[in-house]
């Protein structure tokens, strides 16, 4: 069994707690009229509080429904017991071994860094989406939620670190090597963002955190730290 890291331990109980903790009847999410309605800016919804749990998500900047804290709260946040399964795994199987070799206060940077790379991204592709007229303006209530952005880093800085470790893949079961996963990885989220493909999964801050996360690995890599 996996040696569990207190950085990756800590993440893991905080996600979860975050995730049941928002389950709570209280936090009902809104139906999906209303989501229509948010869609198309025909909401009589004014305020965030009406929406749940939402009100953690990363609403755009723009939106009426944005708050400064959902820059933090949206990484934490997931939006189905699937979606917070699968992350969970990933933080759990990838997370251990760059730990141990960067230690916790540079895991620590490492993983919000690249969790701030996901948005910075995803706010950017959909910025230039809206001035280019490819999307509706009313994107911007469509929140973001999720711990994939920083999954994708950890992925990345999996492959690079661990470039000749074998990864067993679920679907289709065969073993590959980390750093072909990640690049064919990478790829696929890439090709699908670009086609607009899977509108409900924001590629881009999948790319965003991968890309973030390479960088400052090559930065410590070429420059050192001294945390």
């Amino acid at each position: 069994m996996q040696h569990l890291t207190d950085v990756v331990k800590n993440l893991l109980i905080i996600n979860i707690l975050v995730y049941f903790g928002t389950s709570l009847p209280y936090f009902d999410p809104p139906t999906g009229e209303l989501w229509l309605d948010l869609v198309n800016g025909d909401s009589p919804v004014r305020t965030v509080t009406d929406w749940g749990r939402l009100q953690f998500a990363l609403f755009g900047p723009t939106s009426v429904f944005f708050r400064p804290y959902q820059l933090v709260t949206h990484m934490f946040m997931h939006a189905d017991l699937t979606h917070l399964l699968f992350n969970m795994f990933a933080v759990y199987m990838f997370g251990p071994p760059l730990e141990a070799l960067l230690g916790k206060k540079k895991f620590f940077i490492y993983y919000f860094f690249t969790a701030i790379g996901a948005l910075v991204l995803h706010l950017l592709v959909k910025y230039l989406e809206i001035n280019f007229g490819m999307v509706s303006p009313n994107i911007v209530n469509v929140p973001m939620l999720g711990a994939s952005g920083a999954v994708f880093g950890l992925l990345a800085g999996f492959g690079m670190k661990f470039p000749e470790q074998r990864i067993m893949l679920l679907f289709p079961p065969i073993p590959m090597k980390a750093k072909y996963f990640v690049m064919i990885y990478a790829a696929i989220e890439l090709f699908l963002g670009v086609a607009g493909f899977n509108t409900g999964i924001a590629h881009f801050a999948h790319l965003g955190g991968g890309l973030f996360g390479f960088l400052l690995l090559l930065y410590w890599q070429k420059n050192g730290s001294r945390l």
